[in-house]
């Protein structure tokens, strides 16, 4: 015979799960391996390709199979194309058009969105900018990050940025671009969205010339 507590607590559990299954809409986004590989292929032009990996480690990705990969860290490491930038600060060290990708596993959760320093900055929207800046047009951004409302979320201390599956669609996506009032300058479309559990997986492009 379960006690009235154990009951209450099983209640408030399912209600929780009942509550998270609702919020989550998307489904998952399968082999994020395949759709790169599929992606670049049918929008290859010939020209050679080069991608950009922020808050890349040791060793930048390249999912999208790109001739030329960089990256960028809180590290310089010139044999393997790393340059260093603190990205909640500081701009993307590279021109105007540059890259084709630009790819961010685990790292946007890890950019603010507000900060006095000593002005009030919005670093989250700042990147954004830059990555649109530094793709070229018809260029793709890829995300991979926890998400809400999965507790891997929020979880890490130095989560302060939690991505949900509106974030994107309704803040950078030309449709809305509800980030306008925030200084976003940029405009993208969200091509593909789905979870790879507890990650929210976004790919977004930036309009062709």
């Amino acid at each position: 015979m379960f006690s009235p507590l154990w009951k209450h607590f099983d209640r408030q559990r399912r209600k929780r799960e009942s509550a998270r299954a609702v919020r989550i809409k998307l489904g998952d986004f399968g082999d994020i391996g395949a759709f790169c590989t599929d992606y670049a292929a049918r929008s290859r032009s010939g020209a050679a390709t080069q991608a950009l990996d922020i808050g890349c480690g040791t060793t930048p990705r390249n999912p999208f199979n790109a001739d030329g990969v960089f990256g960028i860290d809180i590290r310089d490491d010139v044999a393997r194309n790393i340059k260093y930038a603190d990205l909640a600060v500081e701009a993307i060290p590279y021109a105007d058009n540059t890259f084709d990708y630009v790819t961010a596993f685990e790292f946007l959760e890890h950019v603010p969105r507000i900060l006095y320093a000593p002005a009030r900055r919005f670093p989250f929207v700042e990147l954004m900018n830059e990555i649109h800046r530094v793709l070229k047009p018809g260029g793709v951004l890829l995300s991979h990050t926890p998400a809400y409302p999965y507790p891997q979320a929020f979880q890490d201390p130095t989560h302060v940025n939690i991505i949900t599956e509106a974030t994107f669609a309704n803040y950078f996506d030309d449709s809305k671009t509800w980030a306008r009032i925030y200084g976003f300058t940029g405009a993208f479309t969200v091509l593909r969205q789905g979870w790879n559990k507890p990650h929210l997986i976004s790919v977004l492009r930036k309009p062709a010339a």
